[in-house]
């Protein structure tokens, strides 16, 4: 590194007054830093942050010793697509320690150590064990390359370090195979260090400090000689990560939160890319980027009520026995609050209250202010988890401290790991097989689990039951008057729209849609009588009920007072379905609107979800064209909803939950509430709305946007096609990293030709490779970045048929006998035979719902392999057996199979 002149540092601190905040900002003038491309020669310069990196051969601007005969400088086999030839397409090896001297000015430093896990020509990566310190601080003992890119499901593995350098010209690393593994090595392929100014994380805010939740939020000053380790860095509610050429300087990467969100559905994700970010004379401007404190996550509950004890939860796996720094980062972008008062919210961090009454307007002083607070948190256990969970939660107070709106608001967070006796580091991960994504818990710990839910869940229907007959008996002496507020008015302002006074025809079809009485719902469910409940969710309990006489089973959905969902959910669905009807959408028999009770009754549907029979489940897994029939069913309900009436209707909550399953195993698409209708043409047009959705199935491209077309359902649907094949939920917070999000998993495994080793390990040898190829693809069409490049409904049920066709041809020509006998080693032919044999065109989606293709019933005519849309289903004791759960919002989802 250049030593830098004296009068830079005379320059170091520039001040400049910001014209509508009149506020006084800190600049910094960044000091060149030093990156070095481990095992090169060259010199070169990465678009990725615009730096030269430096090869470590011959190099001239820091010197490397090593000890002993055995360093090699080594090219990797090969790179995997996306990875980036500098560092990681070289490596400096060796069985001996070996050492860089950088040279440096004093001040704390980022120190980023690159590696790659991949082979290197004579060397195990498996061996790759070892240790580094940077001057007095140990920042990896008997750290494996392998066993921490395995966890993660990441080639690259990446540390960040913040290390203080004191009177020293000089900064050492030093890199030492382990001494408790026979022929280990050490290896790096990249090393950073970036200067970073005094007040950027060490004392930035002696107004308050830390504050160390272990001493009742006493202030605890930031010491120089403390080292950290970056263990998160978040944008929170940002749609996309923040990479390090868009940092302030200092090459960070900000990484999304949703994998590590407890319950995403509820959370709202405010975006303000008009706001003027103004930073004061409490932050400097270089503290994080301005696109971070433009986007945030709120509270997302509508029900005032539910939002006073609804907590919005992140939780973090951190190493346990160290303390960590967590830095919360706040900016007031909501357009509603504008003054001190209108948002007091609790913070909790390690189920420890950090603060009852925040609000950051009053903090930063005004609005589209960045604020940071940060907090010391002591991680320690009595047992020997190698890890714990931090988590950070926020609710609204409303009750303590009458603020306007019961709401709480987070824009980023860091969490740092400090060092205890100079010494950060942590045992490496526990090695898991390559597609395990659960991590099972064990029996015992089941057994209590279950003893400790049954009896909660029992008594909280014996006080809920008590309190609702107080309840109801109380609301019977109460009169309507013109003056009730609340969901009591709402149910009154709905009732208005029925029908009309001067005679006028409902706004609801009686012809389609049953207004039944309160009288007839309680019949029908036995009074709500418990053991009626097939299933439990945000909206309320789900009955199975029979209505006329007891011949007809339903499935009642009976909304519960403090529901996030309300009114508005309600009329919707009433409106949609009671103008719908189409084989593949679930039917709306009708609704009861008797005050206090809002109940919708649906067809019943006695095989459950789909989501049902993929896992979670004692279900029989289904069959690949089980599958195919299920997934093409419900793309032409969809297919119907884009295309098939008047005005584009879109769904808005695709997901596998809200694809039901008739008795003879025909998908229906359920759960309207959140569908909007659009133009009669979506070609060239969208509505720009609020983002809803389910995380995990939420279009990138809407989220991002804001602005809502019929391809947004599209990416879901991709989402809903990956779960489909892979049998595992669209977000497991216990898998690898990398695995974590399906849909960002699927697509990578699809570009590494690795889509077979992460499918459901059921269907294992039961896919034709070219239906395989074909559904891949189709995925990958699905979740296109640019919504106008995706498919249509229509073109996604074609390409599913042809996948279906593809699986017929290959079992009829690969099994020893229909009913599923050993595979013959003859290959199938490839897919562009097939299309040219049985290519005859497919005619999708009549409006009732049937559905025809000449090209099933010449491969059915050609082979013995059946090509039914629909397969027969078992028989009525089996179907007993399955899952009477049937709505989205159903949270008790059966155990694991």
């Amino acid at each position: 590194m250049i030593p830098i002149p004296f009068h830079s540092f005379l320059i170091f601190l520039i001040f400049t007054v910001g014209f509508a905040g009149k506020q006084l900002c800190l600049a910094y003038i960044h000091e060149k830093g030093t990156a070095i491309d481990c095992g090169s020669e060259a010199t070169t310069k990465t678009a990725r942050d615009d730096r030269n990196w430096q090869g470590d051969i011959n190099s001239k601007l820091f010197s490397l010793s090593i000890g002993g005969n055995g360093e090699f400088h080594n090219p990797v086999a090969s790179l995997d697509d996306g990875i980036d030839p500098v560092p990681y397409q070289t490596a400096r090896l060796s069985f001996s320690e070996f050492t860089y001297t950088i040279p440096v000015t004093a001040g704390p430093k980022f120190v980023r150590l690159h590696f790659y896990s991949d082979t290197y020509q004579n060397f195990s990566i498996s061996k790759a064990f070892f240790s580094v310190k940077v001057d007095k601080y140990t920042l990896l003992s008997n750290f494996s390359v392998s066993l921490n890119a395995e966890f993660f499901g990441e080639k690259v593995v990446v540390k960040e370090y913040y290390v203080n350098v004191e009177s020293s010209n000089s900064m050492s690393i030093k890199f030492t195979p382990s001494n408790l593994i026979s022929g280990a090595f050490a290896l790096i392929n990249g090393i950073e260090v970036v200067p970073l100014p005094a007040d950027l994380y060490n004392n930035a805010y002696p107004e308050h400090g830390l504050l160390n939740l272990n001493l009742n939020r006493a202030v605890t000053q930031f010491k120089n000689d403390t080292a950290m380790e970056t263990v998160y860095r978040m944008n929170i509610g940002g749609s996309i990560p923040i990479t390090p050429n868009r940092d302030t300087g200092f090459f960070r990467n900000w990484d999304l939160d949703g994998p590590y969100l407890t319950n995403p559905g509820h959370s709202l994700m405010p975006i303000n890319t008009s706001a003027t970010i103004e930073f004061s004379n409490k932050l400097p401007n270089y503290t994080a980027p301005t696109d971070l404190y433009r986007t945030a996550r709120t509270l997302g509950i509508e029900d005032r009520e539910m939002m006073k004890r609804f907590k919005l939860t992140w939780e973090y796996p951190v190493d346990s026995q160290f303390n960590y720094r967590v830095r919360l980062h706040f900016c007031e972008i909501v357009f509603e609050m504008n003054k001190t008062g209108d948002r007091l919210f609790y913070i909790y961090i390690a189920n420890q209250t950090a603060e009852d009454a925040a609000d950051v307007i009053l903090w930063a002083g005004g609005k589209y202010i960045p604020y940071v607070r940060e907090y010391l948190v002591p991680m320690f256990n009595n047992n020997e988890e190698k890890r714990m969970n931090l988590s950070i939660a926020l609710q609204g107070n409303e009750k303590d401290w009458k603020s306007t709106y019961v709401d709480a608001i987070l824009n980023g967070v860091e969490i740092f790991k400090m060092s205890l006796n100079n010494n950060l580091a942590g045992p490496n991960p526990d090695s898991k097989p390559k597609n395990s994504a659960n991590i099972d818990s064990s029996p015992k710990k089941n057994n209590r689990l279950i003893i400790v839910i049954v009896c909660g869940v029992v008594f909280i229907l014996v006080i809920a039951s008590t309190l609702a007959f107080f309840v109801v008996r109380r609301g019977r002496k109460i009169k309507d008057s013109a003056s009730s507020k609340g969901i009591r008015w709402a149910h009154k302002s709905f009732a208005t729209t029925k029908s009309s006074k001067a005679g006028g025809s409902s706004s609801l079809p009686s012809a389609r849609c049953r207004d039944f009485s309160l009288v007839e719902i309680i019949a029908a469910t036995n009074n709500f009588e418990n053991i009626f409940i097939i299933g439990v969710g945000g909206f309320g309990n789900v009955y199975k009920g029979y209505i006329d006489n007891g011949t007809i089973p339903v499935a009642i959905k009976r909304l519960k007072t403090e529901s996030s969902q309300g009114i508005q959910e309600f009329k919707n669905e009433i409106e949609l379905l009671s103008h719908l009807r189409h084989r593949h959408l679930v039917s709306l028999i009708g609704y009861c609107n008797e005050d206090p009770e809002m109940i919708l009754v649906y067809d019943y549907m006695s095989n459950g979800t789909l989501r049902d029979h993929l896992y979670k489940t004692d279900n029989p897994p289904l069959t690949w064209t089980q599958r195919l029939q299920i997934c093409m069913g419900a793309a032409n309900g969809l297919h119907y909803l884009h295309t098939g009436t008047k005005y584009t209707i879109i769904h808005r909550d695709v997901k596998t939950t809200n694809i039901l399953l008739d008795e003879n195993w025909v998908a229906k698409v359920s759960d309207f509430g959140l569908s909007k209708t659009g133009p009669t043409s979506m070609s060239n047009a969208h509505l720009t709305t609020v983002v809803k959705g389910s995380i995990g199935y939420l279009d990138p491209e809407y989220y991002r946007r804001q602005q809502l077309t019929e391809k947004s359902d599209v990416y879901s649907f991709g989402v809903v096609l990956c779960e489909v094949l892979c049998g595992r939920p669209p977000i497991l917070r216990t898998a690898q990293k990398g695995q974590v999000s399906l849909a960002e998993w699927v697509q990578n495994s699809y570009q590494n030709e690795t889509l077979h080793e992460i499918m459901d390990p059921y269907l294992t040898g039961k896919i034709a490779p070219e239906c395989l190829k074909k559904y891949g693809q189709l995925i990958m069409q699905c979740m296109l970045d640019n919504g106008t490049e995706r498919p249509s409904m229509k073109d996604i049920v074609w390409s599913l048929e042809f996948a279906l066709q593809l699986q017929n041809y290959w079992e009829a020509n690969n099994y020893d006998s229909v009913d599923g006998g050993e595979l013959k080693t003859k290959a199938a032919e490839d897919e562009v035979t097939l299309l040219k044999t049985y290519g005859n065109k497919i005619d999708i989606g009549d409006d009732d719902g049937t559905f025809t293709s000449s090209w099933a019933e010449t491969t059915e005519s050609k082979s013995s392999a059946s090509t039914k849309l629909i397969s027969s289903s078992s028989d009525d004791d089996s179907r007993k057996r399955m899952s009477g759960t049937v709505f989205s919002e159903i949270t008790d989802y059966p155990k694991g199979r």
